[in-house]
């Protein structure tokens, strides 16, 4: 959405002079909450605010004295990569009464407290609103009880609330995603990769019931990260008969050779009737009807524990940052707000419209309108209750369309973790289609030796959590061999390609696409997917496979900050991958809490780096101990990791010293994360169904062929902003960096003055993409396409 000419300024024109500003984190806590009362501090005392911790949630501010301090810098040193919530949380019964909200309010005047950033669920933030409501009331109250002087009526006249959403269950409408979430998804798909390789060693069956209140999120995105068999969540129930038709499904799974079986369970399912399904009710019917060894696995608490992810960690940073713009810009008649993200951009919602629609989900459910629940769960809930089907139930040979094409899929470029997924995806949606998959192995360079072979359904299972390629991947580009690939193409009747790579596949792309002059056998639909860790690729915001290389990135740097406790003050300079994209060192050190990162897109010279000397010295003659410098690997030919660690040394001597750290290969491997399955699961369905409707609009009856030589035929599938995008390869030339192989353009150079900004550095935030208000009803319907990715 374009953003107004008045909102282009920065924010140094919005003091904070005059504020006082409390945060506190209310009801179940959500991994990620720390770093949201990180940024919330930090950016509310860089504008001049003041700002005050509420520890124990509402029963802190009704309890007032020690309950409610004022934060300094220092004070949230090192919480970032905190689980849980360090300020503490509690239910209080008392807010929920008047008494109890004339106490909080009594506390809060005492110290001049008018804005409220309040981080928690639906119960909380729909309690910060009656708060906020019954305020002036409260105030003349206390006037009368001669507890306040009548001046504080007019003074501190107005409460001015923003929430973030923090819960695991991702049950509040109109966010994309809660804080947590992720976080959550990470420990349940850790648990089920374990639980895996136990099961097939004894040919069992496992129940995993997970979390998650009346909401199946966690319960159905796990189950499409990890390809589960079979899942049960409240919103959609099964149809009467169910319990028949999941027992043909685990022995028809079994009798294709397959040593195990994981089902799902949402810990609120329940049957079309309401009764509640529980995991020892699934266990004892798989016992009874077919005889597998079966366990149930109750994850319980495990969900909310444990370090934030990366994504926890930004998506906290970005709320927190908005919360206190959102308070600045506040007035008498703005109503209460939730600040959340949509794709990539900031959105601010008005509070009571996002509680009401989640209410409206619970009520549907509770009168058995299950599809209108769904719906109104969001778009981006309903896709994935569509693909999970479309991939975990495969429909009889009689049953599928026969369309007679043959669709190619390969990996091109270095691997990336999530590629399997997406391959699994394709497979099992071209499948569903009607269409013979055809596997390339080792990329173009297979494709012109031969190395193609068909690809069945039961070939792929098992694939969603492996890293790396299990197609193999290669960067030969096809240029040199496009007759011989030509050639097989023709052998094969290759009708449509799939191409899964980073920046390579583009080239690959315009390669083939000038190759259709030549030869008519590249006159077919084309399509690619960017999956690359180092998120360079024009025309998406996002690739497959950076989200894992963040918490690689993030999970070492945790490590590496930790080994230096309890030893003297210390600065650790880490080298990212990336190429010429500074996308990992500037996103992962936001993630880690750099204090700086040397990207090529922001040039730096001798000076910025004496500069961020100085400034990490006056910083370490604080309470703070440990520093952390993030440099691309191709940021500067000159000043290289040797030299910017040698520099460091000699120059903090007397006050740090320095251990240098390059990360390496260690940022391309191991098992994708949910994000990264469910990015390239989702996004390949999503092409595989645009290249099908493609070969149906472009088959020439006559010729009995598919002919497609448009630019529109040749399209790169990406995130942009709010929506998934096809983009013909050749409009994105204009936008892309040849040499250095980047886009000329890209969104994340935006979260650079953030991460400076929290680093304690002084700098210019421009907020003309910081969020407008929105209303749930009439925009977020839209939002699937920016939400594909969870």
């Amino acid at each position: 959405m374009a953003q107004p000419e008045s909102k282009k300024i920065f924010f140094e024109n919005l003091s904070g002079a005059d504020k006082a500003i409390a945060v506190l984190t209310s009801g179940g806590d959500a991994q990620g909450m720390n770093a949201a009362v990180r940024a919330v501090v930090r950016m509310g005392l860089y504008v001049g605010a003041k700002v005050y911790f509420i520890h124990e949630g509402y029963q802190g501010m009704v309890d007032g004295g020690e309950n409610i301090i004022e934060a300094t810098w220092e004070s949230v040193s090192s919480m970032l990569q905190v689980g849980g919530t360090v300020i503490g949380s509690a239910r209080c019964q008392e807010f929920r009464s008047h008494e109890g909200r004339l106490k909080a309010a009594h506390n809060l005047v005492q110290r001049g407290i008018t804005n409220l950033c309040v981080i928690g669920g639906d119960g909380s933030l729909t309690g910060a609103n009656l708060f906020r409501e019954e305020w002036s009331g409260l105030l003349g109250e206390l006037v009368e009880q001669g507890l306040i002087e009548a001046d504080a009526v007019q003074k501190y006249s107005a409460l001015h609330i923003v929430g973030m959403v923090g819960s695991i269950d991702n049950d509040f409408c109109g966010t994309d995603m809660t804080i947590g979430t992720d976080s959550a998804l990470h420990r349940i798909i850790e648990v089920v990769d374990a639980i895996m390789t136990t099961a097939q060693s004894h040919q069992r069956t496992f129940v995993l019931e997970v979390m998650g209140r009346h909401c199946g999120y966690l319960a159905l995105v796990s189950a499409l990260a990890c390809g589960a068999d079979w899942v049960l969540i409240p919103e959609m129930p099964p149809e009467d008969g169910w319990e028949e038709k999941m027992c043909q499904k685990l022995s028809a799974t079994r009798s294709r050779g397959t040593r195990l079986n994981i089902i799902i369970v949402a810990e609120g399912a329940i049957d079309r009737h309401g009764k509640p399904i529980t995991s020892s009710f699934v266990k004892d019917l798989v016992v009874r009807c077919l005889g597998f060894d079966t366990r149930v696995t109750i994850l319980g608490h495990v969900q909310r524990g444990g370090t934030p992810s990366a994504f926890d960690r930004i998506l906290a940073s970005r709320m927190g940052v908005e919360a206190v713009l959102a308070l600045l810009e506040t007035t008498a008649n703005t109503p209460a707000c939730v600040v959340s993200l949509c794709g990539n951009q900031s959105v601010r919602l008005p509070l009571m419209e996002c509680v009401q629609m989640t209410q409206e989900v619970q009520k549907a459910m509770d009168q058995k309108r299950f599809e209108e629940a769904v719906k109104l769960r969001g778009r981006s809930f309903e896709n994935n209750l569509r693909t999970y089907k479309l991939l975990a139930h495969r429909k009889p040979e009689s049953e599928l369309p026969t369309s007679n094409f043959n669709v190619a899929v390969l990996n091109v470029g270095a691997p990336a973790a999530g590629m399997n997924a997406a391959v699994r995806s394709a497979v099992r949606v071209g499948i569903s289609e009607g269409h013979k998959m055809f596997a390339v192995s080792d990329g173009f360079e297979g494709f012109y030796k031969g190395q193609i072979k068909e690809i069945k359904w039961a070939d792929v299972g098992g694939w969603t959590g492996q890293g790396g390629s299990l197609l193999g991947t290669k960067r030969t580009l096809p240029a040199k061999h496009v007759d011989k690939i030509a050639e097989q193409m023709r052998k094969h009747n290759i009708n449509a390609l799939l191409v899964i790579g980073g920046f390579e596949a583009l080239e690959c792309l315009l390669q083939l696409y000038e190759a259709r002059a030549t030869f008519e056998e590249f006159c077919i639909p084309m399509c690619m997917l960017p999956a690359t860790i180092s998120n360079n690729v024009p025309g998406t915001d996002l690739s497959i496979g950076a989200d894992t290389a963040l918490n690689a990135i993030v999970e070492t740097c945790d490590r590496i900050k930790q080994s230096a406790s309890g030893t003297k003050r210390r600065v650790f300079i880490i080298e990212t991958m990336g190429g010429y994209c500074g996308y990992l060192a500037t996103v992962g050190g936001l993630a880690a809490g750099a204090d700086a990162a040397y990207i090529y897109e922001e040039p730096f010279d001798i000076r910025d780096l004496q500069a961020n000397v100085e400034h990490l010295t006056e910083k370490m003659k604080t309470s703070i101990q440990r520093g952390l410098v993030l440099r691309n690997e191709n940021s500067n030919e000159n000043y290289t990791t040797d030299f910017i660690y040698q520099l460091y040394t000699e120059e903090g001597k007397g006050v740090f010293d320095c251990r240098k750290n390059v990360l390496g290969h260690m940022q391309q491997g191991g098992a994708p994360s949910p994000f990264d399955r469910n990015f390239g699961t989702k996004i390949s369905a999503r092409a595989m169904q645009w290249l099908s409707q493609r070969l149906v609009e472009t088959f020439r009856r006559d010729e009995g062929r598919v002919f497609a030589n448009s630019e529109d035929s040749c399209c790169l599938l990406g995130m942009r902003a709010r929506a998934l995008v096809f983009q013909p390869v050749v409009q994105l030339k204009e936008e892309t960096d040849f040499i250095h192989r980047i886009p000329k353009e890209q969104w994340w150079l935006k979260l650079r003055p953030l991460m400076k900004i929290l680093a304690k550095y002084k700098t210019s935030y421009d907020v003309s993409d910081s969020g407008q208000m929105e209303h749930v009803i009439h925009t977020r319907p839209k939002e699937s396409d920016a939400s594909v990715a969870m």
